[in-house]
């Protein structure tokens, strides 16, 4: 039993050093010639006119959050398309209550005015 437990010890060390080692080898090797291109605010496209920051609308953000989860949420919906014929009852009603679920989120997004584009 030790030994899986060796093997998921492993496997955590792997992934917890994996992500730094491209961050020290990119610090190894990082060449700085600062040029006059590399120290502008972008480095392709035309240059900006005024000012360059700008603030969006918190309902931009809350409009795109509400695509991500509803869209997430489909991903879900496919494979209970699939065995849909070879359910029981059980899954059918876990299924019932997931849509029942999504559909008051997206009545109260709607009552909130989040999905309205202003």
């Amino acid at each position: 039993m030790l030994e899986q437990y060796g093997a998921i010890a492993i496997l955590a060390g792997v992934a917890f050093i994996f992500p730094f080692i491209p961050l020290i080898a990119s610090a190894m090797i990082h060449i700085r010639r600062p040029t006059h291109e590399k120290l502008l605010a972008y480095e392709c496209g035309i240059d900006t006119i005024g000012r360059s920051w700008v603030q969006f609308k918190s309902s931009y953000f809350l409009y795109a959050l509400a695509f991500v989860l509803f869209d997430v949420e489909t991903a879900f919906l496919y494979p209970w398309a699939v065995v849909f014929r070879s359910m029981n009852a059980p899954a059918f009603l876990a299924m019932f209550v997931f849509m029942a679920i999504l559909l008051l989120g997206l009545w109260y997004a709607w009552k909130k005015g989040a999905l309205e584009w202003k």
